[in-house]
């Protein structure tokens, strides 16, 4: 698909790769009369139509080659409002529950702002607000990996500023576990500690992708908080020289690249 707006994602699906753009998204769900939501609302041009039937018409997929999870990913990197559990509803006007980001993982313990769902500083709710940021400022989204099934490879390749990044995303540990079995169960290992060692994993796999893919910009993003920040500043000079940049999410899900 040709992308007709500066927001556009490239994706595979069954095994054929795919663009498209928040454009072409908009014109052709205008004048679409929308099904009932069921479960996954996303809102495309001041309407609430069910992601499946949203992601169907913009892509010309039938809806048994993907689910709902894949529609929800790839509607929401292109920057549009996506609900979780909306009620049934028999015309465009109901009024959608509180929204979720796409892949978003439930964490116990936290309190998360609108937009997503459990911990804002979730790998996943990072990720989301990472994209959307970055579409929205008219980056091109070329993959974005599914945190939720621990995707191996690079969490989000994005073009823009003139240049290709491929981007390490970390989330900030909680207290608690996110697997609704062992809710529970306080983790043996402090936050602090742990966000330490993932840190850790997310400058070798930058330093990786620097080997791999010189020509691109390699880049950690992480959410913004103060135990990440004095790690990066022990690390600053060293990054810099390996020419890898740290960008930072916030809670309100703006991001802060190379000091913009």
């Amino acid at each position: 698909m040709t992308s007709r707006g500066p927001g556009s994602i490239q994706f595979t699906l069954n095994g054929q790769r795919y663009e498209l753009g928040r454009a072409v998204v908009k014109d052709r769900l205008a004048g679409v009369i929308p099904e009932v939501i069921r479960k996954h609302g996303v809102r495309v041009n001041d309407t609430w139509f069910p992601v499946i039937q949203a992601f169907e018409v913009a892509t010309g997929i039938p809806r048994s080659d993907f689910i709902s999870h894949a529609a929800r990913r790839h509607l929401s990197a292109l920057g549009f409002e996506v609900s979780g559990e909306v009620a049934s509803r028999s015309g465009p006007a109901a009024s959608p529950s509180p929204r979720v980001v796409a892949q978003a993982d439930t964490a116990a313990g936290g309190v998360a702002p609108s937009g997503t769902v459990g911990e804002w500083h979730t790998e996943a709710n990072v990720q989301a607000s990472l994209v959307t940021a970055l579409a929205a400022d008219g980056w091109r989204i070329l993959s974005v990996a599914n945190t939720t099934t621990k995707e191996r490879g690079i969490d989000v390749i994005a073009s823009g500023d003139g240049r290709t990044a491929g981007v390490e995303v970390k989330g900030f540990p909680s207290r608690n576990y996110a697997d609704p079995a062992r809710a529970g169960e306080v983790k043996r290992t402090s936050p602090s500690t742990q966000a330490g060692h993932w840190y850790s994993q997310a400058v070798l796999a930058a330093m990786r992708l620097r080997g791999r893919e010189p020509q691109w910009s390699s880049v950690i993003a992480l959410p913004d908080f103060a135990r990440y920040r004095d790690l990066y500043q022990e690390t600053a000079g060293s990054l810099s020289a390996a020419q890898i940049e740290v960008w930072w999410v916030s809670e309100a899900g703006t991001v802060e690249r190379d000091g913009r």
